[in-house]
């Protein structure tokens, strides 16, 4: 079965929602036949100064109380800036809240939300890595079954939490991942993956790169979910929305998995690397590089990894990431009328999906 969900990050984040207004587009979409909800896990967005960013736990937290059916998770947060118990505590703890809804979904974590607030990050993915261990590891202790761990960047000596689960055996982790190393964590720990900034092409050639590292340690991956962050845009004009769109989803999509797959050529005065681990709103110089490298992509490349225009229009291009492999769309949407949107995205899209696409 096709999922479908929806994304409260910097889309609600440049509308400057207050948290009213981002409960009532979780309500919306609890009615509306989602099965899913995230919210982002920022400390600040720079480039929307007005914006107002809570804690996504507490959010989440609040939006238990009032949904009934709606998966509720994190897009994502991270591990660095809390211990790993910290988070297996606030999983299950949404997780007997929600009754059994609670979705982790977590990633190495990012500059932005890091380096400004003087967050030790070295060695980011083999921290990341014992991070999933130490918390899976957490999720199924409990008084009887005291758990230890000892890695290069955190310990367990005979630990465990006092609470339970209400998912067996413990809510599923989704793992942000786009790179080889990051995708094969998400083989072995991941119970889904969940990028974003996909093209069709791009994300078919890494989800079988997880098939095939699952295969390597012996994984069975029935019932592992294929999500995706997507964007999508309701607007009688598509071709004027692209033209404003166009220059930021480049820069979303331009990473070096991408150029590989399309043979486009890396700028060699762009460090990929540098802009992972010291991007920030506040460094002006790494932006602009970033904006230029990225006008590399064709714009039908680029085109291909959003939904633009009417139902009719935006169909088509959730067919080719189910074809790609996904079966878990986790959307921000945005322009005019967010609640609209959600509305309309939920009374003309869903249903072809779900009666068209039963058996995936």
């Amino acid at each position: 079965m096709i999922k479908f969900g929806i994304q409260q990050g910097l889309n609600v984040a440049r509308l400057g929602f207050n948290e009213e207004q981002q409960m009532m587009a979780v309500m919306i979409a609890d009615r509306f036949g989602y099965d899913s909800a995230w919210a982002m896990d920022h400390t600040n967005v720079p480039q929307w100064p007005k914006a107002i960013v809570n804690d996504a736990w507490i959010f989440l937290a609040a939006a238990t109380q009032v949904t009934k059916r709606l998966e509720l998770g994190t897009c994502v947060t991270d591990a660095v800036r809390r211990h790993p118990s910290t988070v297996a505590l606030q999983t299950i703890t949404m997780d007997r809240l929600s009754n059994g809804r609670a979705i982790l979904g977590i990633g190495a974590g990012e500059a932005q939300n890091i380096n400004e607030f003087g967050i030790e990050w070295d060695k980011p993915v083999s921290r990341f890595e014992e991070q999933l261990q130490v918390i899976r590891l957490l999720l199924q202790s409990s008084p009887e079954n005291r758990v230890s761990f000892t890695g290069k960047f955190y310990r367990l000596n005979n630990a465990c939490l006092q609470a339970s689960s209400i998912r067996k055996p413990f809510p599923p982790i989704y793992i942000a991942a786009g790179a080889s190393r990051t995708l094969s964590i998400t083989a072995r720990y991941g119970d889904g993956w969940l990028p974003i900034a996909y093209t069709p092409e791009l994300y078919e050639y890494h989800a079988s790169i997880i098939r095939d590292e699952a295969k390597k340690v012996g994984r069975d991956l029935d019932g592992f979910s294929f999500a995706l962050d997507i964007d999508v845009y309701f607007t009688d004009e598509p071709e004027e929305a692209w033209l404003k769109l166009r220059s930021a989803v480049k820069v979303g999509l331009y990473k070096p998995e991408l150029l590989k797959v399309y043979n486009i050529q890396q700028r060699s005065d762009f460090d990929f690397r540098k802009y992972f681990t010291e991007y920030s709103m506040t460094n002006p110089e790494l932006m602009q590089k970033m904006r230029e490298a990225a006008q590399d992509i064709p714009d039908n490349i680029a085109r291909s990894s959003i939904g633009i225009g009417n139902h009719d229009d935006i169909i088509p291009v959730f067919e080719r990431f189910i074809k790609a492999g996904v079966n878990h769309f986790i959307i921000r949407f945005w322009g005019e009328g967010y609640y609209k949107s959600i509305e309309q995205f939920g009374r003309k899209v869903i249903p072809y999906f779900k009666a068209n696409y039963r058996n995936y």
